[in-house]
């Protein structure tokens, strides 16, 4: 009985390591400059947001995260399998798309109710992301003995990084509109094109079979 309890113990703080790990990685993952495709989305997602949105954020971060912790899990466990080069061009396609809704959004001036569409746009593209995340995650994960701590750490990770990264934007989202006085549909506008653009170039150099 009590070795048993050993056993569990030494199992248990085993895999603690191997959660630590993964969650060093997945924070690695999205904070270096390898993922600035992702980096670029999450700032196209929010651009549309200020502080004060913060619980509309929340719910549309928390979209996103289900839609790539899904297809990373499925991935992982070896459900479904990705092409590559497909994915590579699809992320910052994602990119180009949520870019131009939201330069469609400030030129015919939508209410802000309209962005309901945010939430299904951060969660169906939440899903191609998932897939990069997954290519790039699944052989470290397949030669851990244990499967679900370590990518619940990649996971948890992943979301501290994205955490970092909406908090900076919406810092420099306060300083540009409340203390320069730029309006909101300038940075909104701003964000976006830098977006469009950087996605545009990437969807070029992508391109599969090029």
């Amino acid at each position: 009985m009590i070795f048993t309890k050993i056993k569990r113990c030494f199992y248990f703080f085993l895999n603690m390591n191997d959660f630590n790990l993964f969650f060093g990685i997945g924070i690695e993952h999205i904070l270096n400059t390898g993922a600035l495709d992702h980096i670029l989305f999450i700032m196209v997602l929010c651009a549309v947001y200020l502080i004060a949105d913060w619980k509309k954020l929340l719910v549309l971060i928390t979209a996103f995260t289900i839609g790539h912790s899904l297809t990373l899990a499925l991935s992982v466990y070896d459900v479904v399998r990705f092409n590559s080069s497909w994915v590579e061009f699809l992320i910052p396609l994602t990119i180009v798309l949520t870019a131009l809704y939201n330069l469609a959004i400030a030129k015919k001036t939508v209410p802000q109710g309209k962005l309901q569409l945010n939430y299904f746009i951060a969660l169906f593209f939440g899903l191609v992301h998932g897939m990069g995340f997954a290519n790039n995650i699944r052989f470290m994960l397949a030669e851990s003995q244990q499967i679900l701590l370590p990518l619940l750490g990649f996971n948890i990770g992943l979301e501290l990084g994205q955490i970092i990264v909406v908090s900076i934007l919406l810092l420099l989202g306060y300083f540009a509109v409340k203390i320069i006085r730029l309006q909101r549909n300038y940075w909104s506008m701003g964000l976006s094109v830098i977006g469009l653009i950087a996605g545009a170039i990437m969807c070029v150099q992508r391109v599969p079979g090029t």
